[in-house]
C-alpha cells in the first residue's frame, strides 16, 4: 500500500507547491509598479529636483494688459497660457487638446518644456495635472507624457510618444476627494487614465499651461526648450469653454523682465497657442 500511494503523494506535493508558487507569484505581480510608468525621468538625466509640472510662479513685474486689446496678462517665471479663478471649490474639471511639439535642441545644455492641464497652483499650493514633455538631453529631444499631484513628486508614463502626436489630456474631480487623470496619445493608440484619492485641495483655479518646469534642487526656473509653437484647441473647465469665462492670460518671463515665449489671443471655441522666444 505504502508503494501504490508513493507515486500520487509525491505528485500531490509537486502541486501543491506549484500553487504556492502561483499565488506568490500573483501576489507579487499585484504589489508590484503598473509597467507603463517610472519614477524616473525617460531619456536622460535630469537637474536635480527636476518635476515637470508646479504651481505657478509670479514674475517680479507688475500685472500688465496687451496692447490695443486690453487683455489682462499676468506675468509668470515659469507659467504660460490660460488659467479661469474662481472659490475654493469652483472647478471640477478642465481639458484641453495639443499637438506634440517638436524640441529643436542643440549644444550641451539639458533643457525643458512641459504642457498640460490641472487643477490649482495659480494661487493654491497644489497643483492636480497631467501633460508631456518636450525636453533636450543636450543635443538629443526626448518626449513622453506623466502626471502629478504637485507637490508629490511625478509619475512618468513609458509609453511612446512622437513630435507631431495628436495628444488630449482631462483632470476630473467627483465624488468625495476622486481625482482622475487621463493623458491620451490618438496618433499612437493609449490612453493612461488615474484615479487617485487626495483631501484638502483648494479647487480654485484650472488652467491649461506650458511651462519651464523649477528644479527643486536648486530653486531656480530651468532653461525652456525650443518647442517652436503649441496649438491648444478645446480647452475648457467645469465643460465650458475657457474663451467664455473671462480668462487671465498668463505671460512667462525670465528674470530680467523679457518674454520668453508668447500667449495667443484664445477663442471662444477653446483655442490658443504659444511660441518660444528664448530659453532664459
Amino acid at each position: 500500500m505504502l508503494r501504490r500511494w508513493s507515486i500520487p503523494l509525491a505528485t500531490v506535493v509537486i502541486a501543491v507547491g506549484s500553487l504556492l508558487g502561483l499565488a506568490a507569484g500573483n501576489a507579487s505581480a499585484a504589489t508590484a509598479h503598473h509597467p507603463s510608468t517610472t519614477s524616473v525621468r525617460p531619456g536622460g538625466a535630469a537637474a536635480s529636483g527636476f518635476k515637470p509640472g508646479g504651481i505657478m510662479l509670479k514674475g517680479s513685474g507688475a500685472a500688465r494688459t496687451e496692447g490695443r486689446t486690453g487683455r489682462y496678462q499676468a506675468e509668470s517665471t515659469n507659467w504660460s497660457g490660460y488659467a479661469v479663478t474662481g472659490a475654493n471649490g469652483a472647478f471640477k474639471s478642465v481639458s484641453a487638446s495639443w499637438t506634440q511639439p517638436t524640441a529643436t535642441c542643440s549644444g550641451r545644455t539639458d533643457k525643458y518644456a512641459a504642457f498640460w492641464v490641472g487643477l490649482d497652483g495659480y494661487s493654491s499650493d497644489s497643483v492636480e495635472q497631467t501633460g508631456s514633455d518636450s525636453d533636450c538631453d543636450g543635443s538629443s529631444p526626448d518626449y513622453y507624457g506623466w502626471y502629478e499631484m504637485y507637490p508629490a513628486d511625478p509619475v512618468y508614463y513609458t509609453n511612446t510618444v512622437k513630435p507631431g502626436d495628436a495628444m488630449s489630456a482631462s483632470v476630473t474631480f467627483s465624488g468625495t476627494d476622486t481625482y482622475t487623470l487621463v493623458l491620451k496619445d490618438s496618433t499612437r493608440g493609449w490612453t493612461e487614465t488615474k484615479s487617485i484619492n487626495e483631501s484638502g485641495f483648494d479647487r480654485s483655479s484650472a488652467e491649461v499651461i506650458t511651462e519651464a518646469p523649477c528644479c527643486t534642487g536648486s530653486g531656480g526656473i530651468l532653461p525652456l526648450a525650443d518647442f517652436g509653437t503649441i496649438k491648444y484647441t478645446a480647452a475648457s473647465a467645469n465643460g465650458s469653454s475657457m474663451g467664455t469665462q473671462s480668462p487671465t492670460s498668463i505671460v512667462m518671463i525670465n528674470n530680467s523682465g523679457e518674454d520668453k515665449d508668447s500667449t495667443s489671443s484664445i477663442s471662444s471655441s477653446g483655442a490658443f497657442s504659444n511660441t518660444w522666444i528664448r530659453s532664459s
